[in-house]
């Protein structure tokens, strides 16, 4: 224990190369740029800001907002936690096929979904056709607060079923055996003892969907739903009010720091381990009887409704636009500039977030931990923030790079620099720094190390991290609305064009591509995590 503590401490007063402290320095620097820009534009403006959030309809703008996030983060809590449980801990059947499907909601994006439900369920929508015949004329509004929850939560659950499952796989079932063993119920069991085990990896997941409803531009403004990233546009787009925009800005960002606060002051102190030893033993899976195929029925839902559901829909207007006259060549374009930017995203934030993962994990500290908790700072944030930051940045600062292709990828490094940091720094601590040391003992210095050892020792987490970047920017939509050149077309913004107008069938084509294009990765990504090896019956770690 001594020498564990010695060693401990020799690691925390180990300075870094100058070099790879300055370069994380520069990474940090260009994450709080624009942030920093918007909040001083923000607060310089003095009278002319508190007027604009001192007007009663801000009060409503927030009002919306908050009511959305708390009713999706409810609703997608209560479908991935039994969903979770049934696909990881009966003898549901499909349960591993399921435990799969049952995430991919995460290929179709928000925008995308939204638009699906308008043109399926909206008052002239598809499913009006073909109630037609039975006398509806017209079906209720999908438009609103519900119509925006429930496309919100059909693709937001996932966030929470993968935090969820992550916590259960680790759980040791004779807790659970021990509430049986002294008298109580199976319902008993599960709300005294599995759901406060579960209650970080809840929390986990519910602030993840939390921040990406808070920051959800596109479905919200399909659905007319006003909340303050669809005001936030409309006055820097149609009123081209930067006053105003920077000012609303200002409080998203308060709000979205705030969840972020609100979570980590409620996170219980007490522990959620074992404290004595022996060995986590595998799960014996629960024997749902006469409710095993009801119980695979209510899990397909969610895989109908976020999934299967917007692709037969897309489908649909895909042919029918085809018929008549519209030209699949159209989408090559866009989808060419968006593989080449999500690409060139993808090499440029891996490149950012390699001196941050090496200084968090090989040198922590003070600096380190900073430099790691800034990079973070992109992705708590409304991503509109960050793109509204850079366009007063582009307009006063630089110039020449303002509405181009490299302010665009800068946009999308910054507020994606988090992922690919948590990508690298899981396989950094997997790998022993002794292999290092040995190689500098052999005569290579630091950078030498770095290229020729430890960079192609990491590379499945370089890769991972590359490819969550890629899927990511892929489907961004307000960063690349606001920071793309002029005329500079992608499949997001050719999908939010075509449906701004209301063409519906020109807008089969792009998202469909999209999801095509998005979906075989994420699926590996899936699959990959669930095939990792899981605690053994004797309780050891094969990996």
């Amino acid at each position: 224990m001594v020498l564990a503590q010695a060693t401990r401490v020799r690691a925390v007063r180990r300075l870094p190369p100058a070099g790879l402290v300055a370069a994380g320095a520069l990474v940090g620097l260009a994450v709080l740029l624009p942030v920093a820009f918007m909040t001083a534009r923000s607060l310089g403006a003095g009278t002319e800001a508190l007027d604009v959030l001192a007007r009663w309809r801000v009060a409503g703008v927030l009002a919306r907002t908050v009511a959305l996030v708390v009713i999706v983060a409810a609703a997608s809590v209560s479908i991935a936690v039994p969903t979770a449980f049934l696909t990881l801990r009966t003898d549901m059947p499909l349960r591993r096929v399921m435990a799969v499907a049952t995430v991919l909601p995460l290929v179709v994006p928000s925008y995308v979904a939204a638009y699906v439900a308008v043109a399926a369920l909206g008052p002239r929508g598809m499913l009006q056709g073909v109630l037609a015949p039975l006398g509806v004329e017209r079906l209720p509004e999908i438009y609103g607060v519900w119509g925006a929850a429930l496309v919100m939560t059909v693709i937001s659950y996932p966030y929470v079923l993968l935090t969820v499952r992550a916590g259960m796989m680790r759980m040791d079932p004779a807790l659970e055996e021990a509430s049986r063993a002294l008298g109580r119920s199976l319902p008993r069991t599960l709300w005294a003892v599995t759901l406060p085990l579960l209650r970080p990896a809840i929390a986990a997941g519910a602030v993840l969907v939390a921040l990406y409803t808070l920051s959800e531009f596109g479905a919200v403004a399909i659905l007319r739903y006003e909340t303050f990233t669809w005001a936030i546009y409309t006055q820097y787009e149609a009123a081209f009010n930067l006053q105003a925009a920077s000012s609303l800005a200002s409080v998203l960002g308060v709000l979205a720091l705030g969840i972020v606060w609100l979570e980590a002051r409620t996170r219980s102190r007490g522990r959620y381990y074992r404290s004595g030893s022996g060995s986590v033993r595998a799960f014996v899976p629960l024997r749902l009887g006469r409710w095993r195929w009801p119980a695979l029925a209510a899990t397909t839902v969610p895989v109908l409704a976020g999934l299967v559901a917007p692709v037969g829909v897309l489908v649909y207007w895909l042919v029918r636009g085809l018929g008549r006259g519209e030209r699949l060549d159209a989408v090559l374009s866009p989808a060419w500039h968006s593989l080449w930017l999500a690409g060139l995203a993808a090499v440029v934030t891996v490149v950012a977030a390699v001196p941050i993962a090496l200084l968090a994990v090989r040198y922590p500290g003070r600096v380190s931990g900073l430099l790691e908790r800034v990079s973070y700072l992109g992705f708590a944030l409304p991503g509109i923030i960050v793109a509204l930051g850079l366009v007063f940045v582009g307009a006063k600062v630089l110039g020449p790079l303002y509405q181009t292709q490299a302010l665009l990828v800068a946009g999308y490094a910054i507020i994606f620099v988090s992922v690919a940091v948590g990508a690298l720094r899981s396989s950094l601590l997997q790998l022993n720094p002794h292999i290092e040391e040995a190689a500098q003992s052999l005569g290579l210095s630091s950078w030498r190390t770095l290229v020729r050892v430890t960079l192609p020792l990491v590379l499945p987490g370089i890769l991972a991290g590359a490819a969550l970047v890629l899927l990511l920017t892929m489907k961004e939509l307000p960063a690349t609305l606001l920071l793309r050149p002029a005329g500079y077309e992608t499949l997001a913004s050719s999908v939010w064009s075509a449906v701004s107008e209301a063409f519906y069938a020109r807008a089969a084509a792009p998202a469909l591509v999209l999801i095509i294009v998005t979906g075989p990765p994420t699926a590996y990504l899936i699959l990959r995590d669930a095939r990792r090896p899981r605690a053994s019956r004797t309780g050891v770690d094969p990996s």
